[in-house]
């Protein structure tokens, strides 16, 4: 008896820069947020059988909201549409918003090992960039997204 065959998409969001929502007004990246704007894509661009076909193993694993990088579970057969939907997709709520591949891999335990490396290569970047504006709460969170990406399974 064979395992459904699903495909992991390692995905970093850049958020705009320049967007004209207020800069005290951060976007909310989380799983829900990223499965929504995903799904709406889908649905968008695909079609209600689109979106019925595609669900079937579509699950959003892993969002770190201060490195930005997802990982993303498809089925074999339907995560092409799936990742054409997410280049389709321009914003999350109102924050305009693009998706770049990392990675595309058969197995949870390759793309755990390409999010965790680039995980922590931004958060270094970050790190420098934010130098003493760096708060003790985005650490924590950033080292919780870190402990949480190495005890994900399937």
């Amino acid at each position: 008896m064979v395992g459904v065959k699903n495909r992991y998409m390692v995905f970093e969001v850049f958020v705009d820069p320049n967007r004209d929502s207020p800069r005290d007004e951060p976007i909310v990246l989380s799983q829900f947020s990223v499965a929504k704007a995903i799904k709406d894509s889908v649905l968008i661009n695909f079609g209600e059988c689109g979106l019925a076909s595609s669900l079937g193993s579509f699950q959003v694993k892993y969002v770190n909201p201060v490195t930005k990088v997802c990982i993303i579970r498809a089925s074999r057969e339907a995560h092409q549409r799936i990742w054409c939907a997410i280049t389709l997709i321009r914003s999350i709520g109102n924050c305009p918003v693009l998706f770049n591949l990392l990675d595309l891999s058969g197995c949870i335990r390759a793309s755990k090992s390409a999010a965790l490396k680039c995980d922590e290569a931004k958060f270094e970047h970050y790190k420098i960039i934010a130098g003493d504006r760096l708060s003790s709460e985005t650490v924590r969170l950033a080292k919780n997204c870190f402990e949480k990406i190495k005890i994900l399974e399937h």
